[in-house]
């Protein structure tokens, strides 16, 4: 078991060098993600498909229920719930089974008749601020008109109306950059860790040192370990740097712990890993190696919930990111990042991502022994 060990740890020495040994290599692995995290935190944005909302009627009356009927009748939003206590809201937004909460108030009817401002509260999930602040304004927009045709069908004074209070959960100020950076902890890393990872073994073979390494005491579970280990020490290490720059350049606010986070970044690696060695066994050279990977990423980035919620794709699609370690990823780092979410939080994110390692990592192992026979 030692002498596994040492052997292990040489080659993790071994592969930590050909990695960082070249200076342009050192500044490829540190300097992309730190551009990369600045571009997408000032430039990217969502696009809004679908808004799901509960309503919490405090009133009951006709015109709370005329009101309700507009958003119902809009082909953007879908209520999922009718709430019957305040109470209630916090575990739809908490479990994103909803952007919107719409609360309306008990003296809602009452107001309208007698002239005054009715109160109607929108309480939205921040952590998806984009979506949600264009949300907002589409609610404005039906209010606005729910109003016009209220003064207009009651004979109202024009300074009848409803008043909409709005607050944004985990992101008050409703900025695209924290919910953004966050995402790309996982989403750089991944490039990364998938592109070393699957370059590793190709490397080996194309420079003909593969035969040299496999004569050696090496078994196939310890070189598949050594070249592991030091793609994952890459990836945690760029994952830190993200992360300063999210703290300490945007000064985006941690809400959780640390010590969760990289549990959840650890298996997130694991499983990324796993993918990237399964990929390195099956290609005979780098380029191929290469190629296989973007070949991947740009699905598990699209399937990711990164640029659109998987609330909005088709059913067919939303399976496939059962399967997509980056999904597990994204919503680990929101959740821990701006909500301080427990391991028992994320328990399923985790387990999905055990449950793709345990997958992957055996059988990139059985496929780079059966290539060697």
């Amino acid at each position: 078991m030692i002498q596994s060990l040492f052997r292990i740890i040489a080659l993790i020495r071994k592969e930590l060098l050909a990695m960082l040994k070249d200076p342009k290599s050192r500044i490829v692995l540190v300097v992309p993600p730190i551009m990369q995290c600045l571009v997408f935190g000032y430039a990217a944005s969502y696009d809004l498909n679908d808004v799901p909302y509960a309503l919490l009627d405090h009133d009951h009356s006709a015109a709370s229920i005329a009101l309700a009927a507009r958003f119902d009748g809009s082909a953007t939003f879908t209520r999922v719930a009718t709430l019957q206590r305040t109470g209630d809201i916090a575990g739809y937004i908490n479990n994103r089974r909803v952007l919107l909460v719409l609360v309306i108030d008990q003296d809602f009817e009452k107001n309208l008749m007698a002239g005054k401002p009715a109160q109607l509260q929108v309480i939205a999930d921040g952590r998806n601020s984009n979506t949600a602040g264009t949300a907002q304004g589409y609610v404005s927009a039906i209010v606005t008109d729910f109003t016009h045709r209220w003064r207009a069908e009651n004979g109202q004074a024009a300074n009848t109306g409803i008043t909409v209070t709005t607050r944004a959960w985990y992101n008050p100020s409703l900025e695209t950059r924290w919910n953004m950076i966050p995402s790309l902890i996982g989403t750089i890393t991944m490039m990364m860790t998938m592109m070393l990872t699957a370059m590793s073994v190709a490397r080996e073979r194309e420079a003909g040192t593969l035969d040299q390494l496999l004569v050696t005491p090496f078994r196939p579970s310890e070189i598949m370990v050594g070249k592991a280990l030091p793609s994952m020490m890459v990836g945690t290490t760029q994952a830190t740097l993200i992360l300063l720059v999210a703290q300490l350049w945007f000064q985006i606010p941690f809400a959780g712990s640390y010590l969760i986070l990289y549990m959840g970044l650890i298996l997130f690696l694991a499983a990324a890993v796993g993918i990237g060695l399964f990929l390195s066994s099956l290609a005979a050279n780098m380029q191929q190696a290469m190629i296989f990977s973007f070949v991947l990423l740009m699905p598990f980035m699209l399937l990711s919930g990164l640029t659109a919620p998987i609330g909005n794709m088709p059913d067919i699609l939303q399976y496939f990111t059962l399967i997509n370690p980056l999904r597990y990823a994204i919503s680990i780092t929101h959740q821990v990042y701006l909500e301080g979410a427990s391991i028992r939080q994320l328990l399923p994110e985790m387990l999905a991502l055990i449950g793709i390692s345990v997958v992957t990592l055996p059988v990139s192992s059985w496929l780079f022994r059966h290539r060697l026979v």
